[in-house]
């Protein structure tokens, strides 16, 4: 694969699809990115990331709108499918209402690619796709060849089960076009939670994790195992097993786990603020909440690296204040 190609890009104002796009342009890139409104104000940033105003093109679409894909993905040898449904949750939230438009919205981005014919796929996926998993041996780590039971997820409480459900079979729709004889080939990422610092104005649920500690929005907090990668990580996982012909089948992208309590203490190390959680409870750790340990070797294999937490953590913060979703030390002690 060569640079100057032309790629495609689904959800491009998220917070991991805005990071993509940046590497995209950086590395010389024409980029085709799908939002629901390229006039919107929370999609303003990607217009001024460096070469956006030569290299960019906004698409009006979504993933149901199976005409508008075809729009922004015709006339491109690549797609990173980073759009990823995720329904208001409520009371009576029914399995179908989640998974079909997430199955929907993935064999719709596949029909694109294939009236495009382009040449590579790259779907993001997550690590929910993999953990749900109890029959997994305990003694090893969950790798790419673990894959989250759906008879198991369905048995969990609460309706974030069926994202959890809809992210798996999502996963295998997309991985299912790798035999059907189209002329594309399929890769998926499976990221942890992702933090680090955002390009979109808005905070996403996954980077707020860190912005919550810090301001300490619960004094007690369950101290559970969690898996975490930085956001610009990602996206260095996507351009590489986009552009690694040798890159197949899925692929685990995850840097640290350890306990909240473990990450409050490295937190506290390096902020000394006076709002941290005081207490931890001990968690009931289940598969589905991640206290298995995750490989990512067939990743580092490709020759990917990650960020240290410590940067992670600093880069967040100043982001955080810069935003002003987190008072300055000073600012807040005035």
């Amino acid at each position: 694969m060569t640079e100057k190609q032309r790629v495609c890009v689904t959800g491009a104002g998220g917070y991991i699809g805005s990071w993509l796009i940046k590497y995209l342009l950086s590395r010389g890139y024409i980029v085709h990115g799908t939002v629901r409104d390229p006039g919107d104000e929370k999609n303003a940033h990607l217009k001024k990331l460096e070469n956006a105003a030569e290299n960019l093109i906004l698409f009006k679409t979504d993933l149901f709108d199976l005409e508008g894909l075809c729009s922004a993905i015709a006339g491109c040898t690549g797609v990173f499918h980073v759009a990823s449904f995720v329904p208001a949750f409520h009371d009576t939230v029914a399995e179908e209402e989640v998974t079909e438009p997430a199955i929907t919205g993935t064999k719709n981005v596949m029909k694109a690619c294939a009236a495009a014919k382009v040449k590579r796929v790259v779907v993001v996926s997550s690590i929910a796709a993999v953990v749900c998993n109890p029959k997994w041996h305990k003694d090893h780590p969950m790798d790419e060849e673990c894959w989250s039971d759906p008879e198991f997820i369905r048995t969990l409480e609460g309706d974030f089960r069926y994202y959890l459900l809809a992210k798996t079979l999502a996963e295998r729709e997309a991985l299912e076009y790798n035999n059907k004889g189209n002329e594309f080939e399929v890769v998926t990422v499976c990221p942890s939670i992702t933090i680090g610092p955002r390009l979109q104005s808005t905070i996403n649920a996954s980077s707020s994790l860190l912005l919550n500690l810090l301001k300490g929005s619960a004094e007690s907090v369950e101290d559970a195992t969690y898996h975490l990668v930085d956001v610009r990580d990602v996206a260095e996982a996507l351009v590489l097993v986009y552009k690694n012909p040798e890159a197949k089948g899925r692929y685990i992208c995850n840097s640290y786990t350890l306990k909240i309590s473990a990450l409050v203490e490295k937190m506290k190390s390096m902020y000394p603020r006076p709002n941290y959680p005081k207490r931890f409870t001990e968690a009931e750790e289940a598969p589905q909440k991640g206290d298995r340990m995750l490989s990512s070797e067939k990743l580092k294999r490709l020759g990917w690296n990650y960020k240290t937490l410590e940067e992670t953590i600093v880069d967040s913060v100043i982001c955080f204040e810069k935003t002003g979703d987190l008072p300055k030390p000073e600012a807040a002690a005035s």
